[in-house]
C-alpha cells in the first residue's frame, strides 16, 4: 500500500489559558497554558486535534511524492499512520481510503489556490441562527462596548486639493437616489412575473452568447466578470413571484427559464429562506431572494492555483448584485445583498460541492409595506415577461 499526504493542509496551534493556582501560592505566574495543534484540511471540512507524532509525521511525508506504508510506519510508527489514515489527512490509494483519496482527488482537479481553499472552506456557516449568535448588537451597543469607531473617511492634508465642479443630473440618477435596502417587506404582495424576468435576465442573462472555440463558448453579461468567465449561477427562491409555484429554481442564463430543483408549498418556502438566510427575517420575508454561487470549475480552469482567483469571484458576485439593486430600484423595489448565510445548510439544499462551488451572497428584493406595490403594477401592468 502507497500513502501520501492530502494535498492541502493547515496546522494551526490554539492556546488555552488557565490558573494555575498551584503556581500563584507558590508566588508564580497565575496564568498557564497549554497548546493545542489542530489540522485543517479543506477536503475534510473539518478542524481535527493531531498529537506531537502526528504533526511530524505531516511535516515529514509529501503531498505529491507517493510513499509505502511500510516506509512511514518505519520512520513515524504504525499507530501514528494508522491514525492519520482514519482521519483522512494521509491518503491511501487501496479501496479502503477510497472516500477521502476521493475528496482529495476533487481537490487537486480544482485547482484551488491553497489558502483561499482554506478561506472558503472554513469561512462558511452551518445552522447560524438568533439563537447562536446571528443577532448583532445595535449601533449604540457597540458604541458603548467599543468606543467610537475610526473616522468614516481618510482625512490626508488639504494642501494642492482640486475643487472639483458640481455635478450635473444624469440618466442614472432616478435609480441610484431611488435604490436603498430593504428591510420591511410586504408580506401580502408578491413580484409581477414580467419584474421578476427583467430582474434575472438583465442581471443574470446571457445578453449574447459568444464562440471561442469549435465546443467553447462564453456570455456576455451586463456586469463585468474576472477573465470573461462569469462562474456565478443564480438559484432562485420563488415565494411570491406571480405565476411560479414556490420553491427553488435555476435561473438558465441563455435560454431564460427557470427550471425547478425542489417546489414546496408557501409556508416551506418561507421556513428555506430563513434557514438559508441565518434567520434574518427582515430579508426572508421578501418575496424572491436569488442564490449566487460561484463555479470554481469555471474560473479556474483559466486562474489555476492562483492568488486572485476567489477574490475575482468576490468581485464578480458583487458586481452582479449591484446591477440587481439598480434593476429593482427602477422596479420601485428596495432590495438587499448579505454574505450573512449557512452556506453549508444551501449547499445540501442544492445537492452542491463546496470544493466545487461556493455560495458567496444572497440577493432579493420585494415590494416594502406601504404600497409599492401598486407602484410596480402601474409601471408594468401584465406585460409578458421578457
Amino acid at each position: 500500500m502507497k500513502i501520501r499526504r492530502c494535498a492541502v493542509l493547515y496546522m494551526e496551534s490554539r492556546e488555552k489559558l488557565s490558573i494555575d493556582w498551584r503556581t500563584v501560592l507558590a508566588g508564580g505566574s497565575a496564568l498557564a497554558a497549554t497548546t493545542q495543534w489542530l489540522a485543517l484540511a479543506p477536503h475534510l471540512d473539518q478542524e481535527l486535534p493531531v498529537t506531537a507524532e502526528e504533526l511530524a509525521a505531516l511535516g515529514g511525508l509529501s503531498h505529491t511524492v507517493w510513499t509505502t506504508r511500510a516506509e512511514a510506519e518505519q520512520r513515524y510508527g504504525e499507530a501514528t499512520i494508522a491514525s492519520l489514515l482514519k482521519q483522512g489527512l494521509l491518503i491511501g490509494d487501496t479501496t479502503e481510503h477510497a472516500d477521502a483519496q476521493a475528496r482529495d482527488d476533487t481537490l487537486r482537479a480544482t485547482h484551488w489556490r491553497p489558502l483561499s481553499a482554506l478561506t472558503h472552506t472554513f469561512g462558511r456557516w452551518r445552522e447560524v441562527s438568533s439563537d447562536n449568535g446571528m443577532e448583532a448588537p445595535s449601533f449604540q451597543a457597540l458604541l458603548e462596548m467599543f468606543g467610537e469607531p475610526p473616522p468614516p473617511t481618510l482625512d490626508l492634508p488639504a494642501e494642492g486639493a482640486l475643487k472639483l465642479p458640481a455635478v450635473r443630473s444624469g440618466l442614472l440618477d432616478e435609480q441610484l437616489f431611488k435604490r436603498y435596502t430593504g428591510r420591511n417587506f410586504d408580506l401580502q404582495a408578491s413580484i409581477p412575473l414580467a419584474v421578476a424576468a427583467r430582474l434575472l435576465q438583465r442581471t443574470f442573462g446571457a445578453q449574447e452568447v459568444r464562440m471561442v472555440g469549435p465546443h467553447a463558448s462564453v456570455l456576455k453579461k451586463t456586469s463585468p466578470s474576472g477573465g470573461g468567465l462569469h462562474p456565478v449561477e443564480a438559484f432562485v427562491l420563488a415565494q411570491r413571484v406571480d405565476g411560479v409555484t414556490p420553491g427553488l429554481y435555476h435561473y438558465h442564463p441563455i435560454e431564460h427559464e427557470l427550471r425547478p430543483v425542489r417546489t414546496m408549498d408557501s409556508a416551506t418556502a418561507a421556513e428555506l429562506a430563513k434557514q438559508m438566510l441565518a434567520d434574518q427575517h427582515w430579508l426572508a420575508d421578501a418575496p424572491l431572494q436569488v442564490v449566487m454561487v460561484a463555479r470554481m470549475e469555471r474560473s479556474f480552469w483559466k486562474y489555476r492555483n492562483h492568488q486572485k482567483a476567489y477574490r475575482a469571484l468576490a468581485l464578480d458576485t458583487g458586481h452582479l448584485s449591484q446591477t440587481f439593486y439598480l434593476l429593482a430600484a427602477e422596479a420601485g423595489l428596495p432590495a438587499f445583498v448579505t454574505a450573512a448565510i449557512n452556506d453549508v445548510d444551501i449547499e445540501q439544499e442544492l445537492g452542491l460541492d463546496h470544493l466545487r462551488h461556493a455560495v458567496v451572497a444572497i440577493c432579493g428584493c420585494g415590494p416594502a409595506r406601504g404600497g409599492v406595490r401598486s407602484m410596480v403594477e402601474l409601471r408594468y401592468g401584465e406585460t409578458d415577461a421578457l
